[in-house]
């Protein structure tokens, strides 16, 4: 029982018991699954933060930042199964502000109601415990601060949907409330288009395909997730992937994906499950050298490959969806970035070499 666990916690030599101050306010909260097996919980929450470091995830700790069952802990304590983490900061979360900074976006439409941006990979999409500022959110409220009526900070408007820090593509922002009603309503009812292109290891086996597989963590390792049998796990949510490929390299495949449900890391998890994990996805291995031969040159092509896209091979390609006022179709479709245009040139070369032999 979670009493059973809160007894021995205050035993913990990992537990600091000092109080906590009365002008502390919870900005985040997290409750550990059951089956989570023990983990530093600074490793732990650097996965469920992933736009944190581990070093600041630690100093928070080290300040009294990070409680458990509303006890402060340092960033040796190892979490169990139905804690409650909590991480708290010494100001309300309402007087939270989103500041205008100067960052550079490439803005690839924008009209009265909305701005569409081709991010960056890198960026953070919105700020968060460990990144206050910096952010895509930041970034746009420099470029609409002398728009009147637009408010940064008022949550009616502003972000319709997200990517991920490493993810690059394009990404929507609704400038009136109206407009981000609407385009939620799409997102929601899964009337937009997305596709998205990925590289991944090996030779794809058949031009088009699609990958159905229910999405929950996986109980050998909580920070991850993977695909059960439909029904077996009741906690995992129908996911849908559609693939087709585009160009082959022989050890690695660039695929177009569309995404007939959105779940989290949906691309990724259903792409490994089919034996093609993301190029470079170091979460679910991909960081390692998983097709090809032994040789030494070989290893360092791939080495090279990891240091220009140091970061999943996923971009946010297009986005098509009806307009929020017009009532126009629209459709959009964004340039790679730098650093997966030069890696896709590598392993052409690389191909064609190989195939001249």
């Amino acid at each position: 029982m979670r009493e059973e666990y809160i007894e021995e916690f205050e035993e913990d030599d990992d537990i600091d018991n000092t109080s906590v101050s009365q002008e502390m306010y919870e900005h985040h909260r997290f409750e550990v699954d059951k089956g989570q097996s023990q983990m530093r919980i600074d490793k732990y929450l650097v996965n469920f933060m992933p736009n944190v470091s581990r070093n600041r995830i630690q100093d928070a700790a080290t300040a009294g930042n990070i409680l458990v069952n509303e006890k402060p802990v340092k960033s040796n304590y190892k979490v169990k199964p139905l804690d409650s983490i909590s991480i708290v900061l010494a100001y309300p979360p309402s007087n939270f502000e989103i500041i205008p900074q100067e960052i550079p976006l490439n803005i690839v439409y924008e009209d009265d109601d909305i701005i569409l941006v081709n991010k960056q990979p890198n960026l953070v999409v919105h700020p968060g415990f460990g990144n206050f500022d910096g952010t895509l959110l930041n970034g746009i409220a420099w470029h609409l601060k002398d728009m009147p009526g637009f408010d940064a900070n008022d949550s009616r408007l502003g972000l319709v949907h997200r990517i991920d820090k490493d993810t690059s593509g394009l990404i929507i922002v609704a400038k009136t409330a109206e407009a981000k009603t609407n385009l939620g309503k799409q997102f929601f009812d899964k009337t937009t288009k997305r596709t998205y292109n990925a590289l991944v290891w090996g030779n794809v086996k058949d031009d088009e395909g699609t990958v159905v597989g229910a999405l929950a963590r996986d109980p050998r390792d909580r920070m991850l997730f993977t695909v059960f049998p439909e029904g077996e796990n009741p906690l995992a949510k129908h996911a849908v992937t559609h693939y087709k490929v585009l160009e082959r390299f022989g050890y690695a495949t660039l695929v177009e994906c569309r995404l007939e449900t959105g779940r989290t890391h949906q691309i990724r998890v259903h792409m490994k499950h089919i034996g093609h994990t993301l190029f470079n996805d170091d979460r679910y291995g991909g960081n390692e050298v998983l097709k090809g031969n032994r040789t030494a040159k070989y290893q360092q092509f791939v080495r090279n490959c990891f240091e220009i896209c140091p970061r999943q091979a996923l971009h946010a390609k297009t986005l098509g969806f009806t307009h929020p006022t017009t009532g126009e179709e629209m459709f959009f479709d964004s340039e790679l970035p730098d650093d997966l245009t030069q890696v896709i040139e590598k392993w052409r070369r690389y191909y064609s070499q190989m195939t001249q032999i």
